[in-house]
């Protein structure tokens, strides 16, 4: 069964009580996405880390690298 196919039995059964029907699947993801990020910051700054990791600075970092001048590094042996 999925999620919409619970939906349905669980809005038919919300009706057949008077209740209000259940929202929609998937409807509040972004927001539990969203605490779990805050729950991640609040948990590293209580640990002392960072509460932000610098992925934009570490991916510069990697992309504009400077060039090394000269031959490429390889056996010295001639």
């Amino acid at each position: 069964m999925d999620a919409f196919q619970q939906h349905m039995i669980d809005s038919y059964r919300a009706v057949r009580l008077g209740e209000a029907p259940p929202p929609l699947p998937g409807r509040y993801d972004l927001a539990v996405i969203r605490d779990l990020r805050e729950r991640r910051r609040f948990d590293a700054v209580i640990a002392g880390r960072p509460a932000r990791r610098r992925w934009r600075t570490a991916l510069r970092g990697l992309l504009h690298r400077p060039r090394r001048s000269g031959p490429p590094p390889g056996p010295s042996g001639a």
